[in-house]
C-alpha cells in the first residue's frame, strides 16, 4: 500500500516539473506500393527539363574524391547518377513526406491516449465572485487537491477522415511512381551529358587531325612559294586555313572541358575529380520495334503515367472526403484516474465516459467550398492524365522517328567521310603536281571537316535517340543495358 502511494507521489512530482505527458498509440505503417517529364527524343526535350540550370536533375550531391584519374564508362556514369543526382534524392525525400502526411491523416482515426497529472494549491476570495453570505468567511483556503488521469479519444465513424486517409495513401503511391520516373529522368540526363562529352572529345580528335593536315598543306605551300613554283597567295591561304583549324581545336578543347564539368555535376563526382571517358565509340545497330508494340509497352511501364493515375485516385478520395463534410460523426472519449486532497491520505478513483454524435446543420458554406475545390482538383487530375496519355504517344512516335532518321544519317555520314577524305587526298596530289592551287585543297579540307562533324552529330543523335526511346517506353534503366550492350 505504501509502495503504491509512493509511486503515485513520484508521478505527481514528475508531472509538476515536466508538464503533461502525451502518448499517441499508432499502428505500424502499412507497406504501400511520382517529376512529370516529357521524353522528347531531341535535344530540345532535355533543354526544357533536365539540362536547365534551375532543374534539380542538373545538380547532385558530390561524392568523395577518388585518387588518380577515374575511368568512367557510360554504365558507371549512370550508376553514379542514380546514387548522387539531386533530383532523384529530392524525389526520394518526397516519399517520406507523403508517408508523414498519411500518418497525420491516419492519426485522426486511431486512438489518442494522453496522461495528465496536476497538484493544485489555491485560496479564493468569494467577494471577487460576488458571493457574500452571513457567517461565511469571504476568504476560503488555502486548500489543495490533486488529479491524475489517463484520457482516451477514439473516432468511431468519420467518413471524411476515412476518405482523407485513403487519399493520402494514394498520394504515397503517386510519389513512389514519381520516384521511379525520376530514375528514368536521371538516365536521360546522364546519357545526354555523357554522349555530349563523348561527341566533344571526338571533335577534339577531328580538329587535331585537321590541324595536322593544315600544317602539312602549309608546309607544302611554303616550300613551293620559296621555290618559286607557287604564288604567295597560296602560302597565305594555307596559313589562314592552318590558323582557322587551330582556333577550332582550342574551342573544341574548351567545350570538352565544360562538358566534363557538366557531366561531373549531374553524376555527383567530387569537385576537381579527374576522369576519362572510356566509351569512345557508342555505335551499335538498333533492333526495330513496331509503333503499336512501343505504345502498349509505354502505357504499361511509364511510371509518370502510373503516378498520374494514383493522383487521380487521390483526388477522387479527396472529393469524397469533401462531400462527407455533410455527414454526421460519432466519437468516444473517456478518462480514468485518481483525485483527492492528498495522495497518501484521501484519494479515490474518478472517471468520465461519453459518446458524442455530431450532426452538421449549418457550417456557413465551408463544406460547399471544400466540395467545389475538390471537384476542381479532381477535374484537373483527369485532364493531366489525358494530357499525359497524349504526351506519351507523342514521345514514343518522336523517339522512333528520330531513331530511324538518325540511323540513316549515320550510314550516309560515314560514307561521306570516306569520300571527302579521298577527295582531299586527290586535291593534295594535284596541288603537289602543280595542277591546281590551294583553293581546291582548302575547300577539300573544309569538306572533310564538315563530313566528320556531320558524322559525330549523327552518331550522337542516334545514341541519344535510343536513350530517349528507352525513356519514352518507361524502361530507361533496362533499355540502356539492352541498347548499349558491351559498352
Amino acid at each position: 500500500m505504501i509502495r503504491r502511494w509512493a509511486i503515485l507521489f513520484v508521478a505527481l512530482a514528475i508531472s509538476l516539473f515536466v508538464g503533461p505527458t502525451t502518448v499517441r498509440a499508432q499502428s505500424p505503417s502499412s507497406t504501400i506500393s511520382g517529376p512529370n517529364y516529357g521524353a522528347g527524343a531531341g535535344t530540345a526535350g532535355l533543354t526544357n527539363s533536365a539540362t536547365q540550370s534551375e532543374s534539380p536533375y542538373s545538380g547532385s550531391v558530390p561524392g568523395k574524391l577518388v585518387p588518380g584519374v577515374l575511368q568512367l564508362s557510360l554504365q558507371d556514369a549512370l550508376d553514379r547518377g542514380l546514387k548522387q543526382n539531386l533530383g532523384l534524392l529530392l524525389s526520394n525525400e518526397s516519399i517520406r513526406s507523403a508517408r508523414g502526411e498519411r500518418w497525420t491523416q491516419l492519426s485522426k482515426l486511431l486512438p489518442n491516449v494522453t496522461t495528465q497529472s496536476s497538484v493544485v494549491s489555491s485560496q479564493i476570495d468569494l467577494a471577487t465572485l460576488g458571493i457574500s453570505l452571513p457567517g461565511i468567511p469571504s476568504v476560503v483556503g488555502p486548500f489543495s487537491y490533486f488529479d491524475s488521469r489517463a484520457y482516451m479519444t477514439q473516432t468511431l465513424f468519420d467518413w471524411k477522415a476515412i476518405n482523407t486517409t485513403r487519399s493520402a495513401t494514394e498520394s504515397v503511391e503517386s510519389t513512389k511512381y514519381t520516384y521511379k520516373d525520376a530514375r528514368d529522368v536521371v538516365i536521360l540526363a546522364v546519357g545526354f551529358t555523357y554522349l555530349q562529352a563523348v561527341a566533344s572529345e571526338a571533335r577534339i580528335e577531328t580538329a587535331d587531325a585537321q590541324v595536322k593536315t593544315a600544317e602539312a598543306l602549309h608546309n607544302q605551300a611554303s616550300d613551293q612559294f620559296k621555290a618559286g613554283t607557287s604564288p604567295a597567295i597560296d602560302d597565305l591561304r594555307a596559313r589562314v586555313e592552318l590558323q582557322t583549324r587551330q582556333q577550332q581545336l582550342i574551342a573544341a578543347r574548351n567545350d570538352f572541358a565544360i562538358q566534363k564539368l557538366t557531366l561531373a555535376r549531374v553524376i555527383g563526382l567530387a569537385p576537381g575529380q579527374q576522369f576519362e571517358l572510356t566509351d569512345k565509340s557508342l555505335y551499335q545497330p538498333f533492333e526495330g520495334i513496331t509503333m503499336e508494340e512501343a505504345l502498349n509497352r509505354a502505357y504499361a511501364s511509364r511510371s509518370d503515367y502510373q503516378a498520374a493515375l494514383a493522383s487521380k485516385r487521390a483526388a477522387e478520395f479527396s472529393h469524397r472526403a469533401a462531400v462527407a463534410g455533410y455527414f454526421p460523426t460519432l466519437g468516444f472519449s473517456g478518462d480514468y484516474g485518481a483525485a483527492g486532497n492528498h495522495p497518501a491520505t484521501s484519494s479515490h478513483g474518478v472517471f468520465d465516459v461519453r459518446g458524442t454524435l455530431t450532426i452538421p446543420i449549418f457550417l456557413g458554406g465551408s463544406v460547399k467550398g471544400d466540395v467545389l475545390k475538390a471537384d476542381a482538383q479532381l477535374q484537373q487530375a483527369r485532364e493531366r492524365l489525358e494530357n499525359l496519355r497524349g504526351q506519351i504517344d507523342a514521345d514514343v512516335r518522336t523517339a522512333l522517328f528520330n531513331l530511324e532518321s538518325s540511323a540513316q544519317q549515320v550510314t550516309v555520314a560515314e560514307s561521306n567521310v570516306g569520300l571527302a577524305e579521298e577527295a582531299l587526298t586527290q586535291s593534295r596530289d594535284r596541288f603537289v603536281a602543280g595542277v591546281t592551287d590551294t583553293v581546291e585543297v582548302v575547300q577539300a579540307q573544309q569538306a572533310v571537316a564538315s563530313a566528320h562533324e556531320n558524322y559525330i552529330s549523327s552518331l550522337y543523335s542516334f545514341n541519344y535517340a535510343k536513350i530517349s526511346l528507352a525513356r519514352a517506353l518507361g524502361l530507361a534503366e533496362e533499355g540502356v543495358k539492352e541498347y548499349f550492350k558491351g559498352k
